[in-house]
């Protein structure tokens, strides 16, 4: 019978992969969180819009009544004093829920071939674009860092505009206690 001879086991390790093997899923990574991040500004604008939709419908329902409130306690200071707070810390919520849908733009940075504002103004012409955006792209380093620069201003922006959200949310817990208590004082003022 013949031996067959046992092929060799390699005993070193194997090479590490080419550089440009995993560069796709690098550049889907950036892309990735580029839209993650652009997702949470959109849900925090969603959000403001949904605390101004609650504040048009609970301000039509106080509109219809305040002729017969107003009636009811036409010299009552602490029932003014309840509702003013109220409406402050309304007006208030609804401020931030505006300044939340306020575009923000972060200017204060290195120019970026992937924000808009810089492709039409620091870029020179279409075609000078048009180059700059190959070459930026061709080049790894420097076109994840484009990706990594426009991940850290969007991510300020979608910061800035969730502190609005909440403080708006703030105010509109505060406001809803106020009326609640107001509500209250108000039966108690019919009732004795």
């Amino acid at each position: 019978m013949e031996e067959f001879e046992k092929p060799e086991i390699p005993t070193t390790p194997t090479q590490p992969p080419p550089k440009n093997e995993h560069l796709a899923d690098l550049v889907d990574h950036y892309w990735g969180s580029i839209n993650y991040v652009t997702s949470l500004i959109k849900a925090s604008e969603l959000k403001a819009g949904l605390i101004l939709s609650f504040y048009g419908i609970l301000l039509n329902f106080i509109y219809q009544g305040t002729g017969t409130i107003l009636e009811n306690v036409s010299n009552d200071t602490v029932f003014y004093v309840l509702l003013g707070l109220w409406v402050f810390c309304t007006a208030t919520s609804v401020y931030y829920c505006i300044r939340c849908f306020i575009p923000k733009i972060e200017g204060n940075y290195d120019k970026n071939m992937f924000f808009f504002g810089d492709v039409i103004s620091k870029f020179g012409s279409i075609k000078e674009f048009s180059k700059t955006f190959y070459k930026v792209s061709s080049n790894e380093t420097e076109l994840f860092e484009q990706l990594g620069e426009q991940i850290f201003i969007i991510s300020k922006i979608a910061a800035w505009k969730f502190r609005n959200v909440k403080r708006a949310i703030r105010f509109l817990a505060m406001g809803l206690v106020l009326l609640f208590i107001t509500a209250i004082y108000y039966a108690v003022l019919m009732f004795t």
